[in-house]
This record gives structure tokens, C-alpha cells and sequence, in this order.
């Protein structure tokens, strides 16, 4: 390959964050170009010498002296020798995207109930330090695409937000369905986990958003039919103890008023002790009981059951304020 003596390398858009010049066979007095927003790094053997920011520079063996010191250069003339030399694009970067390509596996702290989530948003990013973006991008990873790169620091952003949302989730006992109440706090929760990884890199982290937390609609459909499930057995549950509290009730009444003066006392004593009530042939806990658990009551229990399993999905994010203004109010005018 030819020797060259002037060397400038335009990257073929903005995005582009690092991009090699084509030749490594250099000579000393060639001039070496670097734009506005630029960097020029010369790596000799995986290592990241000497750095030049914008302006036309004529190559010495005073102005490289990590190269000279490397290669042994003599001084004066034009010795050739060869080096790498890789151009850093040192501009705020604030329009690239990231999004879950497979959904984050997680516990619902508040239900216990596995979901998968998927999530997308911005980031943006500078090149703070282009000796040790090289360094450790280029000459460690040997990465040389920008895709490449983005792809890399794409895979810190979806390792450090799943370990975030699991985190904030169980610490703050957060629904996986309330996520995106809550993007604000995951955003800098997540932004704050990666930004250490990207300063090792000599990258600066300037933006990060969390735009949008979803759950698959079919896992939606899943967890409200279960939901309704544990509700019902809930109800079943909470019928029973309250049975058994009104039966108790019952026999306290009929107790005191046995033992209290008068006919209806009286009467009453009668009746436990033969275990029967007035006149009927009915026992009279159970007389009592029929009494105490009127069609009306009956009727005000399901009412509340209702009630109470539409907040629920409400406060599970699964319906919206309209739909449990209107469901209320029909269910309020079956009373």
C-alpha cells in the first residue's frame, strides 16, 4: 500500500461514532486532518498512543512521541512506519433507541403471579474520553462498527432495567400492571445503574428514557381470569366465617335472652331446651339465623362482592376510570 502523506477520513453520516482510515502505512510529515467535533487516535498493537482534536497537524516525531517511542523512530526525514488511526465522533448523540427483543421475566410482588414484560425507549450518549473509548472498544472488543458498538451497550441497557425493575418492583411492592405510572422513577433508576458501565468506556450517558412498560395482551387476559378465581374463592372463604360469626351471634342472643325475666324469656328458655322454636318445630339458632341472613342481606353481600372485585381490577390497571364509573353505577341500580 501506497505511503500517504495527508490524511483525513469523513464518517459517511453523524452516527457514526468510531471509523478507521483506510491505509496504516504513514510517513513523518504527512499531514494528518481532524474536523470539528473529531478525534484522531493512533493504536499501535492494541494500545491507544497519541490523540488529536481539531485542526490540520503535520506529523513529527515531536507531536507523536508515545508513537516514536513505540516504533523507535529516528529523527528527521520522512520515515514510514505503521499505525492505526482511528477518527472518534465526539457529538451528542441523543436520538438512538433501545427496546427488549425478548420479554423480561418477572415476579408480580403484589399478586405473586409470573409475567413478561417488553419495553422500549431513548438514550443518548458522548464520547467523553476517545483514548479510552478506543482502548477499550476497539483494541479490547475489536469492535469497529457502530452498530456494533450500539449493540453492545444496548445489551448493558436491557441487563441493568431488568435487574432495575425487579428491584424497584419488590423494594416499593409495585405491580408489574402499575409499571408505566412509574416511568419517571424507573428511567433514573435505570439510567443511574448503567452509567458506570458506559464511564469505563470513556462514554458519557446523557439521556435515558423509559418510554413505555407493556404486558402482552393474552398474559392480561390470563391474570384477570385467575385474579377472578382467587376473588371468588376469596368471597366463598369470607361467606363461611361469616355463617359461622352469625350462628354464634345467634346462640349469644338467644342465651341472654333466656336468662333474662318475663313470658318471652320464658318462652325462649322453653325452646333451648327442647331445642326448638316457638310454635314451628324450627330449631331456633337456625330460626334466628334465617332471620339475621335475610334475602336483603344476601342481596347487600353480592353487592359489595362486586364491588369490591371491580376496584380490584381497577387498582390492577386492567380498567380503565370510565369503565369502573359506569360498571359501578349498573351494578348499583340492581340494589
Amino acid at each position: 500500500m501506497a505511503l500517504v502523506d495527508r490524511i483525513k477520513c469523513d464518517a459517511r453520516d453523524d452516527s457514526t461514532l468510531v471509523w478507521k482510515h483506510e491505509s496504516e502505512e504513514i510517513k513523518l510529515g504527512a499531514q494528518l486532518i481532524v474536523n470539528q467535533s473529531q478525534e484522531a487516535v493512533f493504536v499501535k498493537g492494541g494500545q491507544a498512543l497519541d490523540v488529536f482534536g481539531p485542526g490540520t497537524h503535520t506529523l513529527t516525531t515531536g507531536n507523536i512521541p508515545l508513537v516514536t517511542k513505540l516504533i523507535k523512530l529516528p529523527f528527521g526525514g520522512q520515515t514510514p512506519f505503521t499505525a492505526e488511526i482511528w477518527y472518534v465522533n465526539k457529538t451528542v448523540k441523543r436520538d438512538l433507541t433501545w427496546g427488549t427483543r425478548t420479554p423480561i421475566q418477572i415476579i408480580d410482588p403484589v399478586y405473586n403471579y409470573p409475567v413478561s414484560i417488553r419495553s422500549y425507549g431513548q438514550w443518548g450518549i458522548r464520547v467523553d474520553d476517545a483514548r479510552s473509548f478506543v482502548t477499550q472498544m476497539v483494541g479490547t472488543l475489536r469492535l469497529a462498527g457502530s452498530q456494533k458498538i450500539e449493540d453492545y451497550f444496548i445489551g448493558e441497557i436491557l441487563q441493568k432495567l431488568s435487574d432495575s425493575l425487579a428491584k424497584y418492583f419488590v423494594e416499593k411492592n409495585v405491580s408489574a400492571f402499575q409499571a408505566n405510572a412509574k416511568l419517571n422513577e424507573l428511567s433514573t433508576l435505570t439510567m443511574e445503574a448503567i452509567r458506570p458501565e458506559f464511564a469505563r468506556f470513556g462514554v458519557e450517558i446523557v439521556n435515558f428514557n423509559v418510554q413505555n412498560i407493556s404486558i402482552p395482551k393474552e398474559e392480561q387476559q390470563k391474570f384477570q381470569e385467575i385474579l377472578g378465581k382467587r376473588m371468588e374463592i376469596d368471597q366463598i372463604g369470607q361467606a363461611r366465617v361469616g355463617a359461622a360469626y352469625t350462628t354464634m351471634r345467634t346462640f349469644d342472643t338467644l342465651e341472654k335472652a333466656a336468662g333474662s325475666q318475663g313470658t318471652a324469656g320464658s318462652l325462649l328458655a322453653g325452646g333451648l331446651g327442647l331445642g326448638l322454636g316457638v310454635g314451628a318445630g324450627i330449631p331456633a339458632g337456625q330460626l334466628m339465623a334465617q332471620s339475621l341472613s335475610s334475602p336483603a342481606g344476601a342481596a347487600g353481600g353480592d353487592i359489595a362482592a362486586k364491588l369490591q372485585k371491580l376496584k380490584a381490577l381497577l387498582e390492577a390497571g386492567l380498567i380503565t376510570q370510565e369503565d369502573f364509573a359506569s360498571k359501578k353505577q349498573k351494578i348499583l341500580e340492581e340494589f
